[in-house]
């Protein structure tokens, strides 16, 4: 995207967000000048506190997909004013409530050309590793982080509960059961084995990619083991958290429901599928993996 048209876009759009789609469900017809965008998209985190939308859709140009040059359909990303879509109250869930991850609605809409780029295959114009690093990976990164924290107040939260109930046919305090014990220092074990591989793979590929302007496929199965793997052992420690209170975590009105909701929200996205250690082991043991999954 030309840089005057991203300064319009994210500086001098004030407080700008943009709220986006992955699914290339829309559709863009080629006309003069631009496109003609029209779809229904889901996912789109933050839509209700966005300046802009970005649809994403497949071109559609004199009435056939339009191929780029691997010969794969040709996917962008639509920049559009907020204002011009409309926005759908389909959030209804029950954990992460707060992302306001509706969908979203744009019927016949034009969007100048410059306003697009390549969802996928857009060269990069800044040189940064930032931009190195593949756009699904920094999201994993961001998701590993979110999901260690609401596992670390999980755990905070248990410890105030562990402090002052005494469960039914109980001798003693939540905290004074052996078994309550050897299950927080194992939680306590898992949420740091976690926070210290995701904390040491980023800082080694972010200083790799930083020296050599580039990322290997190795480094990126590091990333994406090391993203998956702390969401997956922050699931378990909440788990252990929600299992070890009791009858006192299925209330709304504790913390311990909705971090064991939130988590558990988190866990189903695309980020934190158990498949990635299967994909990753292939990488591992040399054999062909879908590249785009890492």
């Amino acid at each position: 995207m030309p840089r005057d048209v991203a300064r319009a876009i994210w500086i001098d759009t004030p407080r700008s967000v943009v709220a986006n789609s992955p699914a290339p469900s829309a559709t863009a017809v080629v006309v003069p000048g631009g496109y003609r965008v029209t779809g229904r998209q889901g996912f789109s985190t933050g839509c209700r506190h966005a300046a802009w939308v970005a649809a994403h859709g497949q071109v559609i140009e004199n009435g056939r997909l339009r191929l780029e040059a691997n010969g794969e359909p040709e996917k962008r990303y639509f920049f559009v004013p907020v204002a011009q879509a409309e926005l759908l109250d389909t959030w209804h869930v029950r954990g992460m409530r707060g992302t306001g991850t509706h969908h979203f609605a744009v019927d016949d809409v034009f969007v100048p050309a410059e306003r697009t780029v390549l969802s996928a295959t857009a060269p990069p114009l800044e040189t940064g590793p930032l931009y190195r690093i593949p756009r699904t990976l920094l999201f994993a990164s961001g998701d590993a982080a979110a999901s260690l924290g609401v596992a670390r107040a999980c755990l905070d939260a248990f410890f105030e509960l562990a402090g002052v109930k005494t469960p039914r046919a109980m001798p003693g305090l939540l905290r004074d059961q052996p078994m309550v014990q050897a299950d927080i220092g194992r939680a306590e074990a898992h949420l740091g084995s976690g926070r210290a591989f995701l904390t040491e793979t980023v800082r080694d590929v972010w200083a790799d990619v930083s020296a050599a302007n580039t990322i290997s496929l190795d480094q990126r199965a590091a990333l994406r083991l090391a993203t998956t793997h702390a969401i997956r052992l922050a699931v378990q420690v909440v788990d252990t958290a929600y299992n070890a209170a009791g009858a006192t975590a299925v209330y709304e009105s504790h913390l311990l429901q909705r971090h064991f909701q939130d988590i558990h929200v988190i866990s189903q996205h695309l980020q934190g599928r158990l498949s990635h250690y299967e994909l990753v082991g292939r990488h591992w043991l040399g054999l062909p993996v879908d590249e785009t999954r890492l």
